[in-house]
């Protein structure tokens, strides 16, 4: 996209709708943490590598040099410029590392993923207001590790939700208040679907994440009770769930019905699902937004081989508008961007045209069609 994009670029925002920045995983830690000002120790326990710089190495070899104790604004790259384009009132990431400088690892799992908390300004810089940590990677490095992590969010500003040193903490509900516009309230979750090891659940005497065992009318009927003690007028409320494995468009009819009864059931206006390392469909389901797979958003496996078919390089911005009052979709556009030297860059318009075809593909089941515009921006058509 150039700097000075046209009209249609905007999505039409009413002077009170509220503007919502989602987006998929956000893995800072190994190769990324490697490049940035202050790196952990890049000793590893992997089967294959041992060094975090490794990684960095390999996603040399694809697509030339990347370098080193950059600022904190690189990793995002183009997608600075979408943020100051769109102006999102609330950004929401789901950020799948730890935060940590922590060397006990967890010896049941093959990866692990941390970041030095003195890195932490690379989320500070993309103006993130609220990280989802209800995923398989936040203890990667143990209980102690999630501590640390829980401790340099909170000192950096950024709100957490999905995590915490007790279950009333990874169940607390995340609130932000928007000015005169209202509140978004973000509630997450994990599936051991996504890799979530049943020994990661949150107890009343033991830290974890905010663990969801199925996708069942109980589980309805529990998260209902919490947005009904919480959900005022003029409030949003985001569902972020970590759930299914990195590969396939597959959405299961378990999913689908889950969904619609958080919608239909529990007051929830806009589920953002994420695990899948590659976009899947969407649905608008009574005016709601439905995100099965938002797909990985910054990582570091530019140069690892496998899966190449699902393009897991490419991402996605997800830029919504909500109205306030009833909780339904205004707006939506999508801004797609790829990952290059470990850096967000616009992709080619090739790689946009396969996007678009993909997700129309993906969303036909449900009935959507979306139009790729000038600037290379996919509008979802609302009737």
């Amino acid at each position: 996209m150039v700097e000075n994009a046209s009209d249609s670029n905007r999505l039409p925002q009413a002077s009170q709708s509220l503007r919502l920045f989602l987006c998929g995983d956000v893995m800072t830690g190994r190769g990324i943490d490697q490049i940035l000002l202050h790196p952990c120790n890049p000793k590893l326990h992997e089967p294959y590598v041992r060094n975090a710089g490794d990684y960095v190495n390999l996603a040399e070899l694809v697509n030339g040099p990347i370098p080193r104790q950059v600022d904190d604004r690189y990793i995002w790259g183009d997608a600075m410029a979408e943020f100051e384009r769109y102006q999102p009132d609330v950004r929401i990431i789901n950020l799948e590392t730890s935060v940590t400088t922590r060397s006990d690892y967890w010896k049941e799992k093959g990866i692990h993923y941390r970041m030095n908390p003195k890195n932490v300004g690379c989320l500070q810089a993309a103006k993130i207001d609220c990280c989802v940590l209800a995923n398989n990677h936040v203890l990667d490095w143990g209980y102690k590790g999630l501590t640390q992590t829980l401790d340099a969010l909170q000192s950096a500003g950024l709100k957490c939700s999905g995590a915490g040193e007790n279950l009333s903490q990874a169940r607390e509900p995340v609130i932000m208040e928007v000015g005169e516009k209202g509140r978004v309230i973000v509630l997450s979750y994990a599936l051991p679907t996504s890799g979530v090891p049943d020994s990661w659940q949150a107890c009343s005497n033991r830290a974890g994440v905010n663990f969801l065992e199925a996708l069942s009318p109980q589980a309805v009927e529990r998260i209902s009770k919490q947005v009904r003690s919480v959900k005022q007028p003029n409030d949003i409320v985001v569902f972020s769930i970590h759930w299914g494995g990195n590969w396939g468009y597959e959405i299961s009819d378990e999913q689908i019905e889950f969904a619609h009864s958080l919608i239909e059931r529990a007051g929830v206006d806009v589920i953002h699902g994420h695990s899948s390392h590659h976009v899947k469909g969407l649905e608008v389901y009574l005016g709601k937004l439905i995100l099965y797979g938002c797909g990985d958003f910054i990582n570091d496996y530019e140069g690892i081989s496998g899966h190449d078919s699902y393009r897991g390089d490419l991402a996605l911005m997800y830029f919504l508008d909500m109205d306030p009052e009833s909780g339904n979709l205004l707006g939506f556009k999508l801004v797609p961007l790829q990952m290059k030297r470990f850096q967000l860059v616009y992709p080619s318009c090739k790689d946009v045209d396969w996007i678009d075809e993909v997700l129309n593909r993906e969303c036909r089941r449900f009935g959507l069609s979306l139009n790729l515009e000038s600037g290379k921006a996919i509008a979802l058509k609302l009737e």
